[in-house]
């Protein structure tokens, strides 16, 4: 093979000077020997002084029984040989042979005649050691059967890389035959394969000598054209016994199934941390919308190239609904999000967006059924029955949408509506993993959207009864002016129990209370509502502060599980004093013009509903311009701030120029009231004026 390798390279003439020998017949080691009609020794080879021990000296003209044959075998060897001279029939055979350092050793003969010009017979006689012989045998013979049943693909690859020897199993695979391979190289044999690095591998191991062992490849070939097949590929460099390059050794296994499979476990892995990954992001707060927006957040683009988040109207609305066969779906949009795909993310309903979707949309049929709805490949037609409208179908083409799928958002087994996913970059069509996936998905995020839901309702509800207990007062009362604000919780949390309140009283007097339910939600909201009414029902009697406040204990140790804190002042604008008792409250601010704002340095007396313990009236001065500022701990309270820090900040913002009281409010809240903090803010400021 490497000479004819030569030759070809070199051109069509004859090679010139000595050429390298193959090495089989060194292996061998042959012995050559010629004997003359009488049989004498009349040539002696090198390798038969090797074999038999006699020198060339030694040998020549000797009968050659004498010094190649045991004795014991002389007589038949004779015979033999007087049959081969006379009819010219060759001989083999094996026989023990006595070497001249009287050691015996088996020796395979080949022997035949021969005539030179002028008509005298010769006896040619070739001579191995048989032990050699049948090593070769063994291993040609096991080389041979193990190349034949091999379930490997094998080959050999001559230097210039072309076929010369291919066995069953390559055949199979590559789906050609044999005698079509010798002589072609791998890229005109099967160009389906990653040729060019195997070639650039291949001619790296001819040159190097070092092997490459179960190098992986990607590829087709004629016996499944339409299929990728995963090969494992072993390089190896033959050389004889003086180290000739011969080619290269391929060996070829099909390793399709485990290629296959480790894709699937990469897969799993992925949709497994696909899975984790949405359990710590979707829901981590309690507003719907941002909770629509985490679960289409997290299907982009792992999942789908357009996700969005549709519910029922109703089921916003807070109304439980059920579909007909005949009747649309009436589906609020809360998220979208998309990758790269402007157009479909155009076609796409806008968050917020109500819209009414026919009895045969897809996503209708989704909500109405309860069942995923999967469409591998999407076709022209399919379009219009997963769009909205004509033109959104005709965005939804040039966005090139290829695969759809929606499941359902199922929670207490109340549908609630779909999670809507569109594939257009993504080349793979949705398959029966992506659906398990978008399921899994969907079944975690609606249990977070349905507690959003039913937590808005409630916050809304409480919010109102908030509201709505409220005071409204005119901008001035007797011998104040007066401004307030009510600042809700952050959405993570429920509305609370804060409350203020200007109550008018006898001879231009005026009270001011600000208090702060413990606890949250519509029972802090209720209990608000009984105890300002009972403020102005105590406040109509005129009470001194400590004495309602007594009263108004009372009443709150009645009240379930109720504490509140309040502070309650009565302003006099012709003693042009404040008359203030403390339950348990933050001190009031006052601010006078020339002179730094101060906290009232009031007994701070124990919260409402404790019971026990006595409160005290304190009296302080508050000329005309001087200014009250009252407020509630959710206005000035963090989790990471002292809170005096954070009374210093607010004596501050106090500390600066007479703006107007809705100016200050504005200001405060801006300032101190922080957008994530848990609890909600009441703020009432009153500035005394000269009485009427």
């Amino acid at each position: 093979m490497s000479a004819a390798g030569s030759a070809e390279s070199a051109g069509d003439g004859p090679v010139r000077g000595s050429a390298r020998p193959s090495g089989l017949l060194d292996v061998l080691r042959v012995a050559s020997v010629v004997l003359d009609a009488e049989g004498r020794i009349v040539l002696w080879s090198p390798q038969a002084e090797e074999l038999f021990g006699y020198e060339a000296r030694e040998a020549l003209g000797q009968y050659a029984a004498r010094i190649m044959v045991h004795e014991q075998h002389v007589d038949l060897v004779v015979k033999l040989f007087a049959d081969v001279m006379g009819t010219g029939q060759s001989w083999a055979g094996a026989f023990p042979v006595r070497r001249k350092d009287g050691t015996t050793r088996l020796v395979e003969f080949r022997n035949m005649r021969l005539l030179d010009d002028q008509g005298d017979v010769y006896a040619l006689g070739l001579c191995a050691d048989q032990r050699t012989v049948h090593r070769l045998e063994r291993e040609v013979a096991l080389s041979t059967r193990m190349i034949a049943q091999s379930p490997s693909g094998l080959a050999v690859l001559d230097t210039e890389l072309r076929y010369v020897s291919v066995n069953k199993a390559l055949e199979e695979i590559n789906g050609v035959p044999a005698e079509e391979h010798l002589g072609r190289t791998p890229r005109e044999v099967v160009p389906g394969m990653d040729v060019d690095a195997l070639e650039a591998a291949t001619r790296r191991v001819l040159e190097t000598g070092a092997p490459v062992v179960d190098r992986s490849t990607i590829g087709r070939t004629p016996a499944d054209p339409h299929q990728d097949h995963a090969w494992s590929v072993s390089l190896y460099r033959l050389e004889n016994a003086f180290g000739t390059v011969l080619g290269v050794a391929v060996s070829i296994v099909d390793v399709t199934e485990q290629y296959r499979a480790g894709i699937e476990a990469e897969a799993a892995r992925r949709r497994l941390a696909l899975i984790a990954d949405a359990s710590g992001r979707i829901g981590t707060t309690l507003d719907l919308d941002r909770t629509a927006r985490e679960l289409a957040d997290v299907a982009v683009p792992e999942l789908a190239d357009i996700a969005a988040v549709d519910l029922l109207d109703a089921v916003v609305q807070g109304r439980r609904t059920s579909l007909g066969p005949a009747e649309s779906a009436v589906i609020r949009a809360l998220a979208v999000q998309g990758y790269d795909s402007a157009e479909a993310l155009e076609a796409a309903d806008t968050p917020g967006q109500v819209a009414r979707y026919a009895p045969d949309r897809l996503v209708t049929q989704c909500v109405r059924t309860a069942s995923p709805v999967m469409l591998p490949e999407v076709k022209a037609e399919d379009l219009a029955h997963i769009a909205r409208s004509p033109e959104a179908a005709e965005l939804l083409g040039r966005a090139g949408v290829h695969s759809y799928l929606a499941v359902p958002l199922i929670a207490r087994g109340e549908v609630l509506g779909a999670l809507d996913l569109k594939r257009t970059r993504n080349p793979l069509p949705f398959s029966e993993d992506d659906l398990l996936l978008a399921r899994e998905l969907a079944a975690r995020a609606a249990v977070q959207i349905d507690n959003a839901r039913w937590y808005q309702g409630a916050r809304e509800t409480a919010l109102t009864l908030q509201r709505s207990l409220l005071p409204t007062h005119p901008p001035v009362t007797g011998g104040l002016e007066v401004a307030s604000r009510y600042q809700p919780a952050g959405a993570t949390s429920e509305v609370g129990g804060d409350w203020f309140d200007v109550i008018p009283l006898d001879g231009g007097r005026t009270a001011l209370v600000v208090g702060d339910v413990m606890g949250s939600g519509i029972p802090a909201a209720a209990a608000m509502g009984r105890l300002r009414t009972a403020t102005h029902t105590l406040a109509s009697l005129g009470l001194d502060p400590n004495v309602l406040l007594e009263h108004l204990d009372k009443i709150t140790s009645g009240l379930e599980q109720a504490i509140a804190t309040c502070v309650y002042a009565v302003h006099d604008p012709h003693l042009r004093q404040c008359r203030i008792a403390n339950a348990g409250h933050l001190p009031p601010v006052r601010v006078r013009a020339g002179r730094p704002p101060e906290l009232l340095g009031l007994p701070t007396g124990v919260p409402l509903g404790v019971g026990g313990v006595a409160f005290s009236t304190t009296t302080v001065d508050l000329e005309p311009g001087d200014r009250l500022v009252f407020y509630t701990d959710g206005l000035v309270e963090t989790r990471r701030d002292p809170i005096d820090e954070r009374l210093e900040t607010l004596l501050s913002l106090l500390d600066g120029p007479d703006l107007p009281l809705e100016d200050v409010c504005d200001l405060l809240l801006r300032t101190l009231h922080e957008p994530d903090n848990f609890d909600d803010v009441a703020l009432l400021i009153a500035r005394a004026t000269e009485p009427d």
